[in-house]
């Protein structure tokens, strides 16, 4: 004789505890004492440095190719802020482009502000600001309306300051 599993059983309306429950405090502002919680003390509790993120347009498109990704042969519009973790050959135009230690860009674009941890190749219109770190490489022609790089970062081909000029 089977028995019936107390797992599939039909459950008591009355005493369902998931519909009984109070909502959790989780990103409210509060720890579950309902104490008022600053984030960035978390963090410094928790030996976190806070994480600096660029001023992004809210709502704002953001395309990201992640590790082992490879993008070829695109055309890239109406992106606000590109990130690049695996490898890009394309054309854009876009606010935003950042390049991590692992990412790869080939090709031509035309940015307001460029953040290169990684390599460029190509044409690179940089209207606002250039930031080349350590470990980034940028290659080809490059104009650019401020630049800096930090010890480390690598910087060839054939320069040029204001990148408003045609």
């Amino acid at each position: 004789m089977a028995t019936q599993s107390p797992f599939f059983g039909k459950r008591d309306r009355d005493t369902d505890s998931l519909t009984s429950r109070p909502a959790p405090l989780v990103g409210s502002g509060t720890n579950l004492s309902g104490t008022p919680v600053n984030p960035s003390s978390l963090t410094a509790q928790a030996g976190l440095a806070p994480v600096a993120t660029a001023p992004a347009k809210e709502g704002g498109s953001k395309l990201t190719v992640g590790p082992n990704i490879k993008l070829k042969g695109v055309e890239i519009t109406d992106c606000d802020t590109l990130v690049v973790e695996g490898l890009v050959e394309a054309t854009m135009d876009s606010r935003l482009m950042q390049i991590a230690e692992q990412g790869e860009f080939k090709g031509s674009a035309e940015i307001d502000i460029a953040e290169i941890r990684g390599v460029f190749d190509g044409n690179l219109t940089v209207r606002e600001k250039l930031v080349i770190h350590s470990t980034g490489k940028v290659t080809g022609k490059i104009r650019y309306g401020k630049i800096v790089i930090e010890e480390g970062g690598q910087l060839s081909g054939e320069i040029s300051f204001g990148a408003k000029a045609s």
